[in-house]
Formats: structure tokens, C-alpha cells, sequence
């Protein structure tokens, strides 16, 4: 990890599908001058696009935080306290009760980020800022302040959101709304965007190829494979058989498949289901009941499951004692993909299947002899990487930019090892 490199290949399956010449691991100089053009997310009227994203004029930012109560008291995206194991929301806080998300609110694919805007630890409508993100997982679910500030710098940088406003949509393209201009950066579609932090084999959303553009909306067969899989206990072995089990169907069914290291992002929301959303007054348990609340999950009476309008933190719900880090979540992203490794790379226009190379991933595969700082930092390269490409080369990135990810995200990974690319 000490020198990372990008390896030559998929030449001719980028040619066969454009999508991929921007994504980690393919080395676009090969196909000619010209060709590595940073893809932005389908607009128009497509899923996800400019054109059907929600707006709601009346904008309001996250409650709060209220030192009456037992959070965290992270604010302004500064470290909170780190102690965890209180009540979310804390009795008699009315401003962090469950409100459903109206028909102008904007939802995206990650059952845990729109949890926190249907309890107002984002702004309900769903256009949020870095403070926002970093506070919000410090005081709902205790990700510690490393993690957090990753987590929100990956959302900004990996999902096109701004890193000049620090806003970013957790859904569709509200670009709009998010961008300081809109001419210089381009599209700006938020956490729907393909391959970005929602990728094709997800837990619950379908591959955007195979549901025309729709990645983001939750899909009740899957949940019900997942629960088949795991029979009400989705912890770390049986979330990894469903990841393999998802990986599978991909490979299978979507011939535009592609699983590139940004798809190690997956692991680690996975690992959320067990490490972040158990309720200490279930003993921490990841159990059916849970879980189905984060996801918004409705099991029918013929056994189906459905969406019921709005995911939400269960009822007298405890959050983790300890704060989750950066070491914890790749600790967990390592074991869980050991557990049942798979072939980084995708699917190719004569039918076979390419493998790539990025960093720690070698002929297709994560080692097993590879530790968890050596994932840190491969996810510290792919939060940084997509810095230089910022305002789709319109313009040299500003120097607010570059020093966005240098101040808030670099000082964690300094005492790893990381090269640190931006200075």
C-alpha cells in the first residue's frame, strides 16, 4: 500500500460499455487522447435525474443539538464525546421524533441516512451538508469521529456533491441546490449516482442497469433473500453469504456488471446492520425486528415484504456503547469479504468476466495477508482520488477544495501510513 498503482486493463470493455472508463482500477490513457472524461449521472427525466428530483422550498437544516439530552454533542462537525450506549431519540425530545418523508423530501439508498433526515438529524428534505453528516452519525448511531468525517468526505467527493458549499444531495440530482455553479461543476446526483457509494449487488436496491436507472428504491424481494439468508440474525457470516449470494446474481443477470474497489463500500454498510443499527435494549441483537425498522420493511401476510413509506429508528432504542472507527469498519470489511472472497472487476461485452488491480487488490482478490491499515488507506485513496477531477476539469480545483480533504480528512490516516497525497 506504501505505493499505489493502477493497473492496465479493461480496455476493451470500456469500449464495449463508456461507464467504466471513470472507475478506480481501469486505465482510461490506454483508449487515446480524449477518452478519460469524467462520467456524470444521467439527467433529464431519467431515475435519479434533475428533472424528477423532489424540491421543497422550504428547506430547514438538521434539529440541533439540545445539551438537555444524552447525544453525543457533536456540533458544527467537530469530535463529540465518543460515549455512546443512550436512548435515540432521548425521551421528551420532540424535535428528534419520526416524521415521514413528504412527496417533495428527497430519499436516497442508504436506509441509515434517511433514517437520520426522517428523525431531523439531517434536514428532512434531504439536502445536507458535511457538518450535518459528521454530527449526525456521532450523535444517532456513536461512529466515531474518524469514521464519520470519512464517511461524510466520501459522500461529498465519491457522490459529486459540492465540495465548495459542503452540500450534498442523499438521493437524486439536486444539483441545483447543491452546487455554488452549477456551469463550472455539472451534475451533482447525489447519492444515487451509479458505482459511487450505492454499486451494483447492493443489499436491497436493484443494479442500476437491470432497473432502468432505478439504484436507489427498496426492493422487498431482495430484503426477503436477505432475511432467507440470515433467518432474522444478520450478523457478519450470514450477511457475508448474502453478499456473495448478491454478487452471484449480478454476475448472472447484468451484463453491465461491474465490481470495483468503491464496491468495498459495501462491506462496510453491511457491517452497519450488526455494528450500528442493534438495540442495546435487545441485548444488541441484529435481529428481524430491528433491522426491519431501519429498512422500512413491512412483511404481507403472504409472506412478501414492502416498503411502508419511511425508514425509522425503532422504538426505545439504545445506540453502541463504543464508538465504530475507522479501524472497525475495515477490520470489518476485511472479514467479512474473507469470509466469502469474490473477483473484483465486471462483466464484458463478448460475455466473460476481467479482473482488475487497484492498490491492495491483487489479480481480482483482496489478500488475506493484507491488515485493516492497509484498507484504511485504500479508502483514503479512493475518498482523495477523486479530488483532482473536481469541477469536471472546467477549472483548476480550488485551493478551498484540496484543503477540504487535507484539514478534515488526512489527519486520520497520517499515523497509518498512508501517502498522503494532498497537501
Amino acid at each position: 500500500m506504501k505505493n499505489i498503482a493502477f493497473a492496465s486493463l479493461f480496455v476493451a470493455s470500456a469500449s464495449a460499455f463508456p461507464w467504466v472508463v471513470d472507475q478506480p482500477g481501469v486505465d482510461s490513457s490506454l483508449l487515446g487522447a480524449g477518452r478519460k472524461i469524467r462520467r456524470q449521472q444521467a439527467g433529464g427525466n431519467q431515475a435519479g435525474g434533475a428533472a424528477t428530483c423532489p424540491f421543497n422550498a422550504n428547506h430547514q437544516g438538521a434539529a440541533p443539538y439540545n445539551s438537555k439530552y444524552p447525544y453525543n454533542g457533536a456540533q458544527n462537525g467537530a469530535p463529540g464525546k465518543g460515549v455512546g450506549g443512550y436512548q435515540v431519540p432521548a425521551p421528551g425530545d420532540a424535535a428528534h421524533q419520526y416524521v415521514a418523508p413528504g412527496p417533495n423530501d428527497i430519499r436516497g439508498p442508504c436506509p441509515g441516512l434517511n433514517a437520520a433526515a426522517n428523525h431531523n438529524f439531517l434536514s428532512h428534505d434531504g439536502i445536507t451538508t458535511f457538518n450535518e453528516l459528521v454530527d449526525a452519525q456521532q450523535n444517532l448511531y456513536n461512529v466515531g469521529y474518524d469514521l464519520a468525517t470519512l464517511l461524510a468526505a466520501l459522500g461529498l467527493t465519491l457522490t459529486d456533491g459540492d465540495l465548495v458549499t459542503e452540500k450534498l444531495s442523499i438521493g437524486c440530482d439536486a444539483t441545483t441546490r447543491t452546487s455554488f455553479s452549477p456551469v463550472l461543476t455539472g451534475s451533482e446526483p447525489g447519492l444515487d449516482g451509479h458505482n459511487k457509494f450505492e454499486a451494483d449487488s447492493s443489499l436491497t436496491r436493484n443494479d442500476y442497469f437491470l432497473a432502468d436507472g432505478d439504484n436507489y428504491s427498496f426492493n422487498g424481494t431482495l430484503f426477503g433473500m436477505m432475511q432467507d439468508t440470515c433467518q432474522g440474525n444478520f450478523n457478519r457470516e450470514n450477511l457475508s453469504k448474502y453478499r456473495l449470494q448478491r454478487y452471484d446474481q449480478s454476475v448472472a443477470e447484468n451484463p453491465n456488471f461491474f465490481f470495483g474497489p468503491l464496491t468495498l463500500l459495501l462491506y462496510g454498510a453491511a457491517s452497519f446492520l450488526y455494528t450500528l443499527m442493534p438495540n442495546g435494549n435487545h441485548n444488541y441483537a441484529p435481529d428481524l425486528e430491528t433491522i426491519s425498522s431501519f429498512f422500512g420493511a413491512e412483511q404481507q401476510s403472504d409472506g412478501t415484504w414492502k416498503f411502508n413509506g419511511g425508514e425509522r429508528i425503532p422504538d426505545n432504542w439504545v445506540n453502541r456503547v463504543s464508538p465504530y472507527t475507522n479501524n472497525d469498519v475495515t477490520t470489518e470489511i476485511l472479514a467479512m469479504y474473507l469470509e466469502n472472497p469474490v473477483l473484483f472487476g465486471g462483466n464484458t461485452a463478448d460475455g466473460s468476466f476481467d479482473t482488475l488491480n487497484f492498490g491492495a487488490i491483487k489479480d481480482g482478490k483482496i489478500s488475506a495477508s493484507i491488515d485493516g491499515a492497509d484498507t484504511a488507506c485504500l479508502l483514503y485513496q479512493l475518498v482523495t482520488g477523486q479530488v483532482p477531477s473536481y469541477l469536471n476539469g472546467v477549472i483548476t480545483p480550488t485551493v478551498d477544495a484540496l484543503d477540504f480533504i487535507a484539514s478534515k480528512v488526512a489527519p486520520s490516516f497520517k499515523n497509518l501510513g498512508c501517502p498522503l497525497a494532498l497537501t
